[in-house]
């Protein structure tokens, strides 16, 4: 279902569902995530509970707590809106250096990365989170550019993430992630579709 026009960067809060991920596959073993988990992630349903709000100092924050089916744990994500580096220790992928923002779609400088978004995302901003394997724990290397935003898939307003991710040997993989929006009594519910191209 798409997303209604009230739906936009400027508050993410919500539970967001996805039951399709098979396309991340050489994204998660190029990050290091074994084969196993690699075929429990994608016969499980995720799901993010997403509470973005402001601090007391006006800095945004999205933070991010993952539930799996299947027995498999993630570790949360905090993003911080601010464009500061900050290690993370992930269960999945191990550790990682990453930082977020809110960005002027005309600001963000890869073209895959700038296009497709919605006027409201241009208004509003989108959402960058970048990260990056940390060198100093981490014997797998990699980087990974997301943006955020609302796009028109199909004729319908979705919840899309564009992703920029580069492997240990320059693999350049693109993707998108669009959700398909649904109401439950108190979140929003997102399924999510991979395509990559």
């Amino acid at each position: 279902m798409a997303a209604p026009d009230n739906v936009s960067t400027l508050d993410l809060s919500g539970k967001f569902n996805h039951s399709l991920s098979d396309d991340t596959d050489q994204i998660l073993s190029l990050q290091g995530v074994g084969w196993v988990t690699r075929k429990i992630i994608k016969s499980a349903t995720i799901t993010l509970h997403i509470k973005h709000y402001k601090s007391d100092q006006s800095v945004e924050h999205i933070d991010i707590e993952q539930t799996l089916t299947g027995g498999l744990t993630a570790s949360p994500e905090d993003r911080t809106l601010d464009w500061t580096l900050r290690k993370v220790d992930n269960s999945l992928f191990g550790a990682a250096i990453a930082k977020s923002r809110r960005i002027p779609v005309a600001e963000i400088t890869d073209e895959y990365l700038k296009q497709g978004w919605l006027p409201d995302v241009s208004r509003d901003g989108a959402i960058e989170a970048y990260a990056e394997s940390d060198k100093e724990k981490n014997s797998h290397t990699w980087k990974s550019n997301m943006i955020w935003g609302f796009e028109d898939i199909k004729g319908e307003r979705r919840y899309t993430r564009r992703i920029r991710f580069t492997g240990p040997k320059g693999e350049d993989i693109k993707a998108r992630l669009v959700y398909d929006y649904g109401m439950s009594p108190a979140f929003w519910a997102f399924k999510i579709f991979i395509v990559t191209g």
